[in-house]
């Protein structure tokens, strides 16, 4: 019994770390997905924001500045894909791709310039985000480790739950909310209503840009302490799949990426105790996420508008 609450805790432990990422993301897939532009490139942006908020730690020997750094960092990228597709009218697939390509390409020539190899330097436990709560817990028992694995967690962590209910609230509560769906739905409704539909989606699409980076800088500032080439690959995608299976609402998207993390959770236990072959354990994520694309993506309602671009009649 012992055993298994500890391991219980350790899967809820590594549920919230890998989640925590994907949740920044996946909100910030709904900002441009609801406002009608499709986007790919969710993983450069995520990719600029991990190499960004670690090096940015790294100089300047805050997390917290770090962590801004690589959400801005992704907002840069967001207005490139922004710049492409609602004021130049590209292909949002394409313009996408494009950004998943660019993102990591310009980061590891900078870390070859900053650091003479494609890895930063190691992060300190005071450069990484703390982990709130620790040493509250007595864990010399097995309840005060399981309390210790649950609450004990990443100041990320709180924020991005805090997050998912500011965007919940500003999608449903708020006029730009109202807006920005409206302009998913029936952008030229919305235009001769005096709504600006090209800077609602171009703001949304930065949102979307920001948070991800945000997603991305919490992978090495908190689970791996360092970027690495490697660091986010897939993990864009899977946040998009979240975003799908949550039917393109955050709270939806919230259960879909704490599936996700709870599937990685599976998998650092079992790569550690089950003697299966590591590199299956590896593929649980990516299987559950081809699975949920499978069941869910013709169940879930894409606005009207998304992946049409917008030109004004006057």
């Amino acid at each position: 019994m012992k055993d298994f609450v500890n391991s219980f805790g350790i899967i809820l432990f590594a549920m919230l770390a890998y989640a925590t990422p994907l949740i920044y993301a996946a909100l910030g897939s709904c900002f441009s997905e609801m406002s009608g532009v499709v986007n790919i490139g969710i993983e450069g942006m995520m990719t600029a924001g991990a190499f960004t908020g670690t090096v940015m730690a790294y100089f300047t020997g805050s997390p917290w500045i770090g962590f801004l750094c690589g959400g801005l960092a992704g907002m840069f990228f967001g207005a490139l894909h922004a710049l492409a597709t609602v004021r130049l009218g590209a292909d949002q697939t394409i313009a996408g791709t494009a950004i998943n390509m660019l993102g990591p390409g310009i980061v590891i020539m900078i870390a070859r310039v900053l650091f003479d190899s494609t890895d930063t330097i190691p992060l300190t436990s005071d450069q990484s985000i703390p982990r709130l709560f620790k040493g509250v817990f007595d864990t010399s028992t097995v309840f005060g480790r399981f309390m210790d694995n649950v609450f004990a967690t990443y100041a990320s962590t709180y924020l991005v739950f805090a997050a998912v209910i500011i965007v919940w609230f500003v999608f449903y509560k708020t006029r730009f909310g109202l807006r920005l769906r409206a302009c998913g739905e029936h952008p030229e409704a919305c235009e001769t209503l005096g709504i600006n539909v090209l800077a609602t989606r171009f703001k949304c699409v930065c949102m979307s840009g920001f948070l991800s980076g945000l997603g991305g800088a919490c992978v090495t500032m908190t689970i791996s302490n360092q970027f690495r080439p490697i660091s986010i690959v897939g993990q864009g995608f899977i946040a998009i799949a979240a975003v799908i299976f949550g039917k393109f609402r955050p709270h939806g998207a919230l259960v879909g990426c704490l599936l996700f993390g709870f599937c990685s959770g599976l998998k650092t236990v079992l790569g550690g105790s089950s003697g299966i072959d590591t590199q299956l354990i590896s593929m649980i994520p990516y299987v559950v996420t081809v699975i949920v694309l499978i069941l869910f993506v013709g169940r879930s309602r894409v606005p009207s508008a998304s992946g049409k671009p917008y030109v004004k009649t006057r």
